[in-house]
């Protein structure tokens, strides 16, 4: 019996790496699904599979949440079917590796106005949804560099940090309207990311590759303890506790040794 199945989560990003992984460990547990991401035929196949393996109600929505107008239209036919989104999990986001110079200012921008833009618009407009009735959860998904810039990708690195204190300061802000705001930031996890983004797996990252499960899990129950935020592994956390104990100019120079060899 879904116990959860009048409550729905929204996952962006659906279609591979985390975001598939988050739509799992959901209908796993009852919820009823909207799955958004550009890719249709992928995120059709994993709607099928869901609802099969878990007899789960799943809707489909191809978006492109770099546009914001695509954004509006998407909240609007959700409110049209009477579709409340307890559950947002922002998880689309694109990354790029390179020197800043020498990348593609278009390709730059894109990433921006996915990371940073198309984030905040569907944070916004669920936030505000959940704070007229007083419950919902959002978690958004920064990253490990979150915690500070990074040679060859300072973009992506600058975009993550916008996110986390984003995060954290919505936190407080809507707590005491019964709103949890959780943001996860996880190091290098093996969903193809680094593929799309072009990134080159030194050493030491092949070292600290997390698998998708363990990170969505972590996400799943940080969210609904109520966490400001939460990282993944502990090899991770011990970056993190690396960056605050140390000088800028050292950690710095460890994390672009480590991400760029």
């Amino acid at each position: 019996m879904n116990t959860s199945k009048h409550s729905w989560v929204l996952i962006t990003g659906a279609s591979s790496g985390l975001g598939e992984e988050f739509a799992r460990q959901y209908a796993a547990q009852g919820h009823a699904l909207v799955l958004v991401a550009r890719r249709l035929e992928r995120l059709q196949a994993i709607a099928e599979t869901l609802r099969r393996e878990y007899r789960i109600e799943v809707v489909v929505e191809q978006v492109d949440l770099a546009e914001i107008t695509a954004i509006t239209q998407l909240h609007q036919r959700l409110q049209q079917r009477g579709i409340a989104i307890d559950i947002l999990i922002n998880n689309a986001g694109h990354g790029l590796q390179g020197p800043f110079v020498s990348s593609a200012l278009e390709a730059t921008l894109g990433m921006v106005q996915l990371d940073i833009a198309g984030l905040t618009a569907i944070t916004h407009l669920f936030a505000k949804d959940m704070q007229a009735r007083g419950h919902g959860k959002i978690l958004l998904v920064a990253s490990l560099l979150a915690y500070q810039g990074v040679q060859n990708f300072a973009v992506y690195a600058a975009a993550k940090a916008y996110v986390l204190r984003l995060g954290e300061a919505l936190h407080r802000e809507l707590k005491r309207d019964g709103v949890t705001i959780t943001t996860l930031c996880p190091g290098m996890t093996d969903t193809g990311f680094a593929a799309a983004a072009q990134q080159k797996l030194t050493p030491a990252l092949k070292l600290l590759m997390m698998q998708p499960a363990p990170v969505v899990r972590a996400g799943i129950r940080a969210l609904q303890a109520g966490r400001i935020s939460v990282v993944p592994g502990l090899p991770n956390k011990g970056l993190v506790i690396l960056t605050w104990a140390t000088p800028r100019w050292l950690h710095q120079a460890f994390l672009s040794h480590a991400m760029n060899g």
